[in-house]
């Protein structure tokens, strides 16, 4: 291996720092080679988080975080920030489905009267790689094979799980990615990290660790398998979509930011490093403090102008915030710069409208593609006499950006830190603190990519593994496979468990869910509107989905207007179904396939499920066993009946809403 000019190359694993655990060194001409030609590999379309959707917005701080950061932002509850999140996939293309199985990119540009600061993260908390430098091996692994451009938004192949096999420290993310947070329900319902341990300061100077979490007010809520892949022909631009209608329903998305604080004594009381992205802190050792909430209002008025130009970057900070010696942010902090000003064609991207800060900035850069400042001073240099020496650098009690006066030794070397060397035990917790339902969603997950890599040798790597994370795991996966088993434990399972690690135990409400209510020509209109109007009421959006668009009659009160079609629409657009009375309705769909695969369907993927009267039958029709309508089915399986809809009746669907899944349903029919 050489560079571009030919020089051997002794490493390619890590980036120079000073000292293992030292900052990432400028000199690294390795390093700056291989992600400055890793940064310019595709035009004009980002390299990753290529698939998109924004939305404008505000945060407000709950309460003055003066005692751990000088950050304005972050100091009146009575101002509110304004802001732009992006939402992206990470493997595939512009043209690529946003339900696919993936990492979903999170980033938050904050407008603040000091300058714009970004905070760039992703749904999941950690990462594949513990330095920068092995990110373009990473991507390219990820990516579709260079031969052949297959397959497109998906790790569901041959060389992902090569390179996976030989990277152990991957296998704690390899867990995230195979369980259901690579499936989010929607980004209203889908939690946002830092990844990184970043520094906060405050006016005395002293430091402190920071994590970021951003936690939805929905609770964190995830499609099955099933349901993502039908979603990705159904509706390929099926989150962006409730993206954007969220917010002009005037219920956009909010979350909370929520950060874990370390004292600098702290630092080496975990076990763990934590300088390694691949590495949480769990909530049960650093409970999450919540300090204010984002909520988006506001959709962008074109595209291209703001989701595809807006342009962010981890070394875009503000005085009382500052970086860490984490080898893969030390790496993002040059590698996005570089990333920007080649997408975008110039360093003066920061002059387009989504980028361009909301306060005064001047500087001495000249001219150049898309400079949109007319400077009028003689001079651009500094320091300078005829200008009256403008512009000034600012006084760090006046506010100017000073990086943490951080010792720093070492010997310049391409080493790993010791500390890093752990690369599963945060893998097990993560399995430990999963749900019976959710492990068999990474199981079946784990089976389905491996099954589609033919070389055997990769998968039995893969298999060993899994088996340093978990035995039982990897029996399940090798049965999946066809493979035998290992025949012992590699590592003992420590049984050690974090409950936010879980869906389960995330919030359970039935605000921003969608409800299809089935019906035709003949259906009660007073079941059809009086659960509508409950439902709305409880912030739970309804469409009515027929056989035909228009209008259909109802009994006993007008025509009722349908939304979607059997054609247009199908149940994994929705995250419930109710089907009210009407004789001459309920006739009409039993005599309709998509209508009857729209109830199973929703059924199969464990959803709440509601029906008046005869509508029960309908149910049966269907394929759902073991309900009856003088019999009510346990609240437990989400399936709800009732001769009409009372009272009682709507209680029991929001409840069943609200659990947004019912994981017990066919063991206890089946029974």
């Amino acid at each position: 291996m050489t560079t571009d000019d030919g020089h051997f190359i002794s490493s390619t694993d890590d980036s120079l720092k000073a000292g293992s655990r030292g900052p990432t060194l400028l000199e690294d001409f390795h390093f700056q080679e291989k992600l400055s030609s890793f940064d310019r590999e595709r035009i004009p379309e980002r390299v990753v988080h290529a698939r998109g959707a924004g939305a404008h917005g505000y945060f407000q701080p709950y309460a003055s975080m003066v005692e751990f950061t000088k950050a304005k932002f972050l100091q009146d509850p009575a101002v509110k920030t304004p802001v732009f999140v992006r939402f992206s996939t990470v493997g595939g293309s512009r043209g690529s489905a946003d339900s696919v199985r993936d990492v979903r990119g999170f980033s938050v540009k904050f407008y603040t009267e000091d300058g714009n600061y970004d905070l760039v993260g992703n749904n999941i908390p950690v990462f594949f790689i513990q330095d920068a430098i092995k990110f373009p091996d990473l991507v390219h692994a990820i990516k579709p094979e260079p031969d052949h451009e297959i397959p497109q938004a998906s790790t569901a192949h041959p060389s992902f799980w090569d390179f996976i096999s030989l990277i152990p420290e991957s296998m704690h993310m390899i867990m995230w990615l195979l369980s259901d947070r690579t499936l989010p329900r929607n980004f209203r319902m889908m939690q946002g990290f830092g990844i990184h341990t970043f520094r906060w300061i405050n006016a005395q100077g002293k430091s402190r660790f920071i994590k970021y979490h951003w936690k939805p007010l929905l609770g964190v809520h995830s499609n099955v398998f099933d349901e993502a892949q039908k979603l990705a022909g159904k509706d390929p631009d099926f989150h962006r979509r409730d993206l954007w209608n969220s917010i002009e329903q005037g219920v956009g998305p909010e979350y909370e930011l929520g950060v874990q604080i370390i004292e600098e004594e702290d630092e080496f009381k975990f076990g763990f490093d934590i300088l390694d992205s691949t590495k949480l802190i769990p909530e049960e050792l650093v409970p999450v403090q919540p300090i204010g909430k984002m909520t988006l209002n506001r959709n962008p008025d074109n595209f291209f102008a703001e989701t595809e130009q807006v342009a962010f970057r981890p070394s875009n900070v503000v005085s009382g915030v500052d970086f860490s010696d984490d080898p893969l942010l030390q790496g993002r902090l040059s590698s996005y710069h570089d990333t920007q000003v080649y997408r975008l064609g110039s360093p003066n991207f920061i002059h387009l409208p989504i980028n361009r800060p909301v306060c005064p900035f001047h500087n001495n850069h000249q001219d150049g593609p898309m400079q949109m400042q007319v400077k009028t001073s003689r001079v651009n240099y500094s320091p300078n006499s005829l200008g009256n020496n403008q512009p000034a650098p600012v006084p760090e009690a006046e506010g100017g950006f000073v990086h943490y006066s951080e010792r720093v030794e070492g010997h310049k070397i391409r080493e790993r830190s010791p500390s890093f060397a752990d690369h599963f035990s945060q893998a097990t917790l993560f399995w430990n603190s999963l749900s019976v339902p959710e492990k068999d969603h990474l199981v079946g997950a784990a089976r389905f990519e491996l099954g589609k890599v033919k070389e055997k040798t990769v998968q039995q790597r893969m298999v060993a593994r899994f088996n340093e994370v978990d035995h039982e795991l990897a029996e399940r996966i090798a049965e999946g496979l066809g493979l035998s088993a290992p025949a012992a434990t590699e590592t003992a399972n420590h049984g050690q468990k974090s409950a936010a690690l879980s869906q389960e135990n995330t919030t359970k409400t039935a605000k921003g869910r969608k409800v299809a209510i089935l019906a035709a020509s003949g259906v009660c209109y007073s079941d059809l509107t009086s659960l509508k109007q409950a439902l709305n009421s409880q912030g739970v959006d309804c469409e009515v989905v027929s056989i035909l668009g228009g209008t259909i009659k109802s009994t006993g009160g007008p025509e009722v207007e349908v939304q979607q079609t059997f054609l247009t629409a199908a149940s994994v657009m929705f995250d419930a179904i109710y089907v009210p009375g009407g004789s001459e309705s309920l006739t009409a769909l039993k005599m309709n396939v998509d209508a009857l695969q729209f109830i199973y369907e929703a059924y199969r993927h464990y959803k709440p499920i509601a029906a008046n009267g005869k509508g029960v039958n309908l149910l049966i029709q269907a394929g759902i066993k073991g309900i009856d309508l003088n019999s009510p089915v346990p609240i437990a399986l989400g399936i709800v009946t009732g001769h009409e809809a009372s009272n009682s009746f709507t209680h029991n669907f929001l409840a069943a809403i609200k659990a947004h899944r019912h994981w017990s349903r066919f063991e206890a029919l089946a029974d």
